[in-house]
């Protein structure tokens, strides 16, 4: 008999739930060393799958189950397969083993929905902490910083919530994933937007341009536009009501790393974000930060909770911001970790260079990387 398996949902739920997980990856070693399921209250090791066909013959597989593993066991492949057998084969040794149904291939997949009320809908996609948001106001909508692995959730959620979309807006050109501007706007015949400083970067592609100061009506209210270069040189991040969409400008825990548009302009970037962040904080304290990326240790306020935080506790957290312009400068540009997989493939797609076929979502699969660390 087959093992039992468990969805990715289901997955995401016991790690959000604060409950420990044990996984055990039977991927290749590379694959595994580039990109795991992760977070606070996870076991992950690895174990390749050749090891257990191989105690299948001459042993007991159970003996391959790492000794700090608490039961259940997650068995974890890059499509669901693999790791059937190996739960399969666990559990007739006695270990109570599941299987990560689709494997890294439906873990990629997920994207959830968070409610953050002030008519702000919350995407999370857990494998790569990627964020999204969809505002509303009088029947119409935006989606801000659209996944493109993701248009049929966005699609979903505003016909769930009796809403046209109206504007398909990236905050800066993504290196990490996808962007789903042109896939969202072909959907839902909104208006493609982005930030007027993509037509420096190359934009190859028709969209309307918002700049410094512009505002993007949606019903009675709009997002505000505020350039806030750093990351990159056109990011923005948008006013809507009591919340700042950071994007990759500000996270949670962390500010973007400033060397993903052009490395030999990095410290000039960094300085620019210095700048940058000291206006996003001249704000009131009480403004709730929607940042574009979450790490797997950053905190929420509970299992069912999105990700958003008061600006003033969000500068309370972080000492990296206590550096005076020339240490920030030094310490967002040094020691920095590796970057996106693919990411100069990823900006050609997004400025419209290189044309997305079928297979264009495999280049961002893994972690986005975006940020200069976890906490600081």
């Amino acid at each position: 008999m087959s093992a039992p398996a468990i969805s990715a949902r289901d997955l995401y739920d016991r790690l959000r739930g604060d409950e420990p997980v044990s996984v055990l990856d039977v991927r290749d070693r590379d694959e595994f060393d580039a990109w795991h399921v992760d977070g606070p209250d996870v076991t992950a090791r690895h174990v390749p799958y050749m090891e257990f066909v191989a105690a299948g013959v001459s042993g007991d597989p159970a003996n391959l189950v790492p000794e700090d593993f608490g039961e259940p066991v997650v068995a974890v492949c890059a499509v669901g397969e693999a790791s059937a057998e190996v739960a399969t084969d666990l559990r007739s040794e006695g270990v109570d083993a599941v299987n990560l149904a689709g494997g890294m291939e439906a873990w990629a997949d997920l994207v959830v929905a968070h409610d953050l009320g002030a008519s702000v809908v919350q995407f999370e996609r857990p494998s790569s902490g990627c964020l999204s948001y969809l505002v509303a106001d009088g029947g119409e909508a935006a989606v801000v910083d659209p996944l493109a692995a993701a248009v049929e959730e966005y699609v979903d959620a505003a016909r769930e919530r009796d809403l046209t979309v109206e504007y398909a807006v990236d905050t800066h050109v993504h290196a990490d994933h996808v962007s789903g501007v042109r896939a969202l706007a072909d959907a839902t015949d909104a208006e493609p937007v982005l930030p007027a400083g993509a037509t420096e970067r190359g934009l190859d592609d028709d969209a309307t341009l918002a700049g410094d100061g512009d505002e993007i009506p949606v019903g009675e209210r709009a997002l505000g536009v505020e350039h806030a270069p750093g990351h990159t040189s056109e990011q923005v991040v948008f006013a809507w009501t009591e919340n700042l969409l950071t994007a990759d400008c500000l996270f949670l825990d962390s500010v973007g790393r400033p060397d993903l548009e052009d490395e030999d302009a990095a410290r000039e970037l960094a300085g620019q974000q210095y700048d940058t962040l000291q206006r996003v904080f001249d704000r009131d304290h009480e403004v709730r930060v929607l940042p574009g990326h979450v790490e797997p240790s950053t905190e929420r306020d509970g299992p069912d909770a999105g990700f958003a935080r008061p600006l003033g506790d969000v500068r309370a957290g972080l000492s990296l911001l206590d550096l005076d312009r020339p240490a920030f400068v030094d310490r967002v540009t040094t020691d920095l970790p590796p970057r996106p997989a693919n990411y100069e493939e990823i900006v050609g797609v997004n400025l419209g260079r290189e044309e997305v076929d079928e297979d264009a979502l495999e280049l961002e699969r893994g972690p986005n990387n975006c940020a200069v660390s976890s906490v600081e």
